[in-house]
């Protein structure tokens, strides 16, 4: 669904769920003023009633309903928005009894047309809280309509994470055995093996491990994804103008294609002028074009085919150094050009805090979704990934639902790039809710885990400690690990030769074991479980040699 701009705005989500009169069909009950502004009941010309907000003198005045929120339960927002003169970012919020905001979701609402506001909050401690709407611009009216509150308790939530995951990452498998004369074997025990899972789930590597048994056979025992911390960035490549240097980066990347694993590019360009060789950031505009031009064509040159993706302008929501230095257009004239270098590899856009931090407006989902468009308007028609960095301190896992929802109306692919959790209590706790909220969206097709190893510590979080032994966070992706490997698993057929379970979608091996199947008539047999249309049963038939 595109929630950018419709003529009419849709229904209310979970028919407006706790707000009362949600469609505005009954004049203005259960809404009053917030701040000082007019409020009434309009009616289109089809019919539509909704609220308009006039004679607004401040940014929060704005239609409101009270509600008694309760800790520790999810609740979903969303509402249609519109204003009659330009455009206007406008967040939900809610005020609690001791005058604290907080955000909820924001939209760019705009005159002509309606736009859908999708956010989610947990509250920290029970109370009454006002909703409202909050504005950039004071002067429009504001037009509200299809509000809708939905909670959810946790055990309503998780439930929704399992069915998810059973619906989109797993099918169902219906195997039988037979005998050397094709007749059913009962209480036959098949053995199933997962080769490489569906769902990519990795961790991030560095240097450290080209020297480092411990680190190899740790990472190669797990993973068959991986992204470089550090070592393809252009101050690792290139620290001084005009001395390329791949060696540690031709060394990673031949590590990971000998332990078979795919290889994110991160990344070709970073916005952050801190993070460039201090050579780059001084140069004049001309100069600066042509180191930048050198730059795009050979490190995609050189890892032509070996990657999967490209973080071709890392973080270009929050900084801008190419389009100080050479315009407005120059992300979207590095995304055309990685793209041409190199079209296995996906380009995609990577940032922080979108679905992380509500109160970090500059990379909020609407503001993602206004730079896929502003690329799209400067002419890169070529694919395009959304990454989703995931630095989290304490998780809000109804934001990062809403959030991911709205991100998934561009239809493009979501990946979370960069997953890791701030070092405090319940680290490790955050880090298994996230993960599973992830893992259990429709539209998330890969995860990485931020914590390339160090002598001196990770980045932000470790999964081991220096003797490669799990820490906490270490046991979460390991437990996740087994779960999509389905890890010793183990099923007996039935009288007539059957067992049926459900596997995630993967490639894996089968075999028999049974009192009358010798282990030298034994078989193996490779299947592959993956998602179809109709979500019919795969069946696989095995049997021992002849």
């Amino acid at each position: 669904m595109n929630f950018w701009c419709l003529e009419k705005p849709l229904k209310p989500q979970y028919g407006g769920g706790i707000v009362i009169n949600p469609e505005i069909s009954e004049g203005l009950k259960g809404w009053s003023k917030f701040g000082d502004a007019k409020l009434e009941q309009r009616i289109s010309k089809d019919g539509n009633k909704f609220i308009v907000v006039s004679d607004r003198k401040a940014l929060h005045d704005s239609p409101s309903q009270k509600f008694y929120l309760e800790k520790e339960k999810f609740y979903i927002i969303s509402a249609w928005l519109r204003v009659s003169e330009g455009k206007s970012e406008i967040t939900a919020a809610f005020e609690t009894s001791t005058g604290n905001i907080k955000n909820a979701g924001t939209v760019f609402a705009q005159s002509g047309c309606w736009s859908m506001l999708k956010g989610g909050l947990v509250v920290n401690a029970s109370g009454p809280a006002q909703l409202h709407f909050r504005s950039k611009d004071a002067t429009s009216e504001v037009w509200v309509d299809s509000i809708s509150l939905q909670p959810f308790n946790q055990d309503e939530w998780k439930a929704h994470q399992d069915q998810n995951i059973e619906k989109i990452r797993k099918s169902k498998v219906r195997f039988q055995a037979f005998d050397s004369q094709g007749q059913p074997l009962s209480n036959a025990n098949i053995s199933i093996l997962a080769i490489r899972s569906n769902f990519p789930f990795g961790v991030a590597i560095n240097k450290n491990i080209l020297n480092n048994q411990a680190y190899q056979s740790w990472f190669s025992s797990r993973f068959k994804l991986t992204v470089f911390e550090n070592e393809f960035k252009w101050f690792s490549t290139e620290s001084s103008p005009g001395r390329e240097d791949y060696s540690v980066a031709d060394a990673l990347v031949q590590f990971a294609q000998r332990s078979g694993a795919i290889i994110r590019g991160h990344n070709i360009f970073w916005e952050d002028p801190q993070f460039n060789p201090s050579w780059v950031v001084n140069l004049s505009p001309g100069a600066f074009r042509a180191a930048a031009d050198k730059r795009v064509n050979s490190i995609v040159s050189r890892y032509r085919g070996k990657l999967i993706h490209w973080d071709v302008v890392n973080e270009n929501l929050h900084h801008n150094l190419l389009e100080s230095k050479l315009g407005a257009t120059a992300s979207a004239l590095y995304y055309r050009r990685a793209n041409q270098l190199d079209g296995r590899a996906t380009p995609f856009l990577n940032d922080f805090n979108t679905i992380e931090k509500r109160n970090d407006q500059t990379s909020a989902p609407p503001k993602y979704l206004a730079k896929i468009r502003e690329l799209r308007s400067q002419g890169y028609r070529g694919p395009l990934g959304i990454g989703l960095e995931g630095h989290f301190d304490d998780p809000d896992l109804a934001y990062i639902r809403a959030s991911i929802d709205l991100l998934a109306s561009a239809r493009l692919p979501i990946w979370v790039t960069e997953l890791d959790v701030s070092n405090r209590p319940n680290q490790a706790v955050f880090l298994d809710q996230i993960i599973r909220e992830v893992v259990s969206h429709q539209a998330v097709q890969g995860l990485l885990i931020w914590s390339a190893w160090s002598p001196q510590g990770c980045f932000r979080m470790c999964l081991t400690d220096n003797n490669f032994r799990n820490l906490p966070t270490g046991n979460v992706v390991d437990r996740i690990i087994r779960k999509f490997e389905h890890e010793g698993l183990i099923v007996t057929t039935d009288d007539q030769g059957y067992f049926e379970t459900s596997l995630f979608h993967g490639d894996y091996e089968a075999k028999i074991s049974h009192p009358a199947v010798t282990s030298s008539s034994s078989v193996a047999i490779k299947f592959k479980v993956s998602p179809t249309v109709n979500q019919e049963t795969l069946n696989v038939k095995l049997s021992p040699l002849n």
